[in-house]
């Protein structure tokens, strides 16, 4: 069968996954159980995940970028910009093609966790060209140390490659280790970028300070330069690209298409992975406010679940789900191809392997929305990054060494 027409169902065998995330939860002594409306929240799988296998043969595939139509830029070319991790760019298409690496990248320290990691397009590039990506960088010649770094290059797909390639903003400081680099990329309505960075796994206190890029939410303009209109902090001593703090690893993150807010997910560790409306010059929590426990031992973390100064998430994961990837439906434009379900987020899940949609309360303002029930389709594999596209599709990226593969959602 060919496999650019052929529908592929994504067996679950994960039964076992429907009470993922009831909301059951052990507390330590001295900790009472609260009825949180965002970890208890109703659960329904839908079954096996219907879609279609657009390109395989990835290696680890971690970001996805649709490209315009040749000329005005308007439309889709049916053509993608996909980043592996192990530190290459190809361009996919829904032939089933799938290009030679590009060329002009900049190394990447590929270690654990990093890698190379999201790519988007310039809000004009169908004037400029640019192309932003995010990668994990070393210190100088020391690989040992690493930190989340942004380029931008133009792209000549004519000759496979990127050219006046510069790294426009580094992580600061650079540490040693291989976990928590964020890496999400997100243009906002006023042509300013989102870049989300972990807490980089032992460092987990720095995201409560506000001098540095840990556990931040930054917002940058196209230069990779502080945005205007960035938050003041009463503490001050912000750094200036610090949008939102007190985040753990934010890995997926997307526009509401009504309000044009900030969405986004993070891990957490044992339990307490989060969905949030990032707001400006707030503490999201971690590691002071959270539901997660410590790995192993089930030890709490912080001081308290809730707190007042804390923004609450919108959706609490208990067990942990690890959330990777977050669109819209229908928040790229295109055709209605999911009739219902338009405006709802859509996310996956690498350690439940599952696909999953959010129902919003619609008679809920857009400016307090609230997560009436959780629609999980088992996948069967790690699902890296959802993005929605100009053609009204969701696609997908399955986590996988050598046979990662891009997807198109055939059914919600």
């Amino acid at each position: 069968m060919n496999p650019k027409s052929r529908r592929l169902v994504l067996a679950a065998g994960l039964a076992s996954l429907t009470g993922l995330g009831a909301g059951f939860l052990t507390l330590a002594p001295g900790r009472r159980a609260r009825a949180e409306p965002a970890l208890n929240l109703p659960i329904e799988s839908r079954g096996a995940l219907v879609a279609r296998t657009v390109v395989q043969g990835l290696d680890h595939p971690w970001g996805l970028a649709p490209l315009p139509g040749a000329g005005s830029g308007e439309g889709f070319s049916g053509r993608f910009l996909v980043t592996e991790r192990s530190g290459t760019m190809r361009v996919a298409g829904l032939d089933g093609s799938l290009s030679a690496p590009l060329g002009g990248l900049l190394p990447a320290v590929v270690a654990g966790q990093g890698g190379l990691l999201d790519v988007v397009l310039h809000p004009r590039f169908a004037e400029n060209g640019w192309v932003y990506w995010t990668f994990s960088e070393a210190d100088g010649a020391d690989t040992r140390r690493a930190g989340t770094s942004l380029a931008r290059g133009r792209l000549d797909l004519a000759a496979g490659k990127l050219s006046e390639v510069k790294v426009l903003f580094r992580q600061a400081p650079k540490v040693q280790g291989g976990n928590h680099f964020g890496g999400r990329l997100v243009w906002d309505r006023q042509g300013m970028l989102f870049m989300t960075l972990g807490d980089r796994g032992g460092f987990r206190k720095e995201a409560q300070v506000l001098g540095h890029h840990l556990g931040k939410v930054l917002r940058l303009d196209e230069h990779g330069q502080p945005a205007p209109g960035n938050p003041s902090f009463a503490q001050g001593g912000a750094a200036p690209e610090v949008w939102s703090y007190g985040h753990r690893n934010v890995q997926g993150a997307a526009l509401h298409p009504q309000t044009g807010e900030l969405w986004a997910h993070e891990h957490g560790p044992q339990g307490g992975d989060e969905l949030n409306r990032v707001q400006p010059g707030r503490n999201h929590g971690w590691p002071v406010v959270t539901y997660g426990r410590e790995y192993g031992s089930g030890l709490v973390i912080g001081q308290a679940e809730t707190r007042a100064d804390v923004v609450p998430a919108l959706r609490t994961w208990v067990p942990s789900i690890a959330p990777s990837g977050l669109a819209f439906v229908g928040g790229a434009g295109g055709p209605e191809r999911y009739p219902g379900a338009t405006g709802q987020p859509v996310l996956g899940a690498l350690r439940g392997q599952v696909l999953v949609r959010l129902e919003l309360d619609g008679s809920a303002p857009a400016s307090a929305p609230r997560v009436l029930r959780e629609l999980r389709l088992d996948a069967g594999v790690r699902i890296r990054d959802v993005r929605a596209a100009p053609d009204g599709w969701l696609y997908v990226l399955t986590d996988e060494p050598e046979n990662g593969r891009l997807l198109r959602v055939e059914k919600l």
